[in-house]
């Protein structure tokens, strides 16, 4: 089945918000078959949303509209697919009903605007919202479907599951799609590419295809099958034979994070840690506490992002900073090896480094990290250059920093 994505709202083409929809849409639909062959966003206005579902439909025997159906007067998505599908509003009482089910139970008041919200297109079938007020609304049209769904993606993903996927694999049987992502750090993609090419051949040989996927600081290998879970032994024995070869940059698959791979580990083992951040000023311990149940293992952090509080806080020497600066493994030792003691954890990760844009020298250049872990057995530090921009180097910096700790915990030698 061929499948197109359209996304309604000003606030899109602006770079306001940040189109998660599409990605999500197009992740699950490829897992069951269906291939998206476009993805376009428009503006809040009717003529460019009935040129777009025009041409969708003409296309495409799936699209997927998402944006435009909350209360305000703006939001005209209902009103512009009345007039495309040449059908008028009506009020459906069993979704009013529910609305004001919606606002009773949170305790809220229930607008006339709100109101508005159940009355929808004769034509369509209703998809039920069990997370908002915006029903989703199911057309046909010469054979093709079309699915309207409000932009808020927690809504818009309830609706998918709920009603969408179930009805889909009601009318249509799609070949099942068979991924599985591999997630690494600290190896860049042309270095990865290069020490797993013979391994590349093999898999591609195989019939498997392979892509890579770079963000700063890591890279994700996924591999694809078209036969479905048939494969899946198969791809979990060339990721095994991967795992083998380079240990110290494989961390995860699928949905798992760096900071929720830690946190298993510590976890399992009965573990506490804490950080002692400069440069990172606390996107460390942010990272790490994303994942949920982190108050089983993780302490806190000392913020001690000027020379003062480091002596203050974490209790670095003075003499020490000024011998060898505040970017200095000597710094960044005193970091960790204080902070383990006096936040009382089996583990602390310090941080410290000139992320930029300004503060370089010849000697200590914007992107010179030190990253130091204490631990039972001891301390040590390792130096990290990382180009880019500030943004960026931070970003590596947390990343960099949890895997060095995630390869102490399994004791993978650098």
């Amino acid at each position: 089945m061929q499948a197109e994505i359209i996304t309604i709202g000003d606030e899109l083409l602006i770079g306001q918000t940040i189109d998660t929809n599409s990605a999500w849409l197009g992740q699950e639909l490829s897992l069951r078959g269906i291939s998206i062959y476009r993805i376009t966003s428009v503006s809040d206005k009717k003529e460019e949303i009935i040129d777009a579902i025009d041409q969708a439909l003409g296309r495409s025997q799936l699209v997927l509209v998402t944006g435009g159906l909350g209360p305000t007067k703006d939001d005209i998505t209902k009103h512009t697919l009345c007039e495309y599908f040449n059908t008028k509003l009506v009020l459906n009482q069993e979704v009013l009903d529910r609305v004001e089910a919606f606002f009773k139970q949170r305790g809220r008041e229930m607008l006339p605007t709100n109101t508005l919200q159940a009355s929808l297109p004769e034509a369509c079938t209703v998809i039920h919202n069990h997370h908002g007020t915006a029903s989703g609304m199911w057309f046909e049209k010469n054979g093709n479907i079309l699915i309207s769904m409000p932009g808020v993606p927690y809504e818009m993903k309830g609706i998918m599951k709920d009603g969408v996927f179930p009805k889909l694999a009601e009318l249509f049987e799609n070949n099942s799609i068979f991924h599985k992502t591999m997630h690494t750090q600290g190896i860049p993609e042309s270095f990865l590419a290069e020490k797993i090419a013979d391994w590349e051949i093999m898999v591609r040989e195989s019939g498997l295809s392979l892509a890579y996927l770079p963000s700063p600081g890591t890279v994700k290998l996924r591999l694809t099958s078209s036969k479905g879970g048939v494969d899946k032994t198969k791809i979990d024995a060339y990721f095994a034979a991967l795992e083998f070869k380079l240990p110290k940059h494989i961390f995860g698959y699928n949905e798992d994070t760096l900071s929720s791979v830690v946190g298993k580990l510590l976890i399992e083992k009965n573990l506490t840690l804490a950080t002692v951040e400069s440069c990172t000023s606390g996107g460390l311990a942010k990272e790490i506490t994303k994942t949920p149940g982190a108050s089983a293992y993780f302490e806190g952090s000392f913020v001690t992002y000027s020379n003062q509080l480091k002596s203050l806080i974490a209790h670095v020497p003075k003499s020490v900073i000024d011998q060898f600066g505040a970017v200095s493994e000597q710094t960044v030792l005193e970091m960790a090896t204080n902070g383990k003691r006096l936040l009382g954890t089996d583990y602390c990760v310090a941080t410290s480094g000139i992320a930029g844009p300004d503060g370089g020298t010849t000697e200590k250049p914007v992107g010179l990290i030190w990253v130091a872990i204490a631990h039972p057995k001891g301390v040590y530090a390792k130096q990290f250059l990382f180009g880019g921009n500030r943004e960026n180097i931070i970003s590596m910096t947390i990343l960099s920093a949890l895997n060095l700790l995630r390869c102490t915990l399994l004791e993978i030698n650098d």
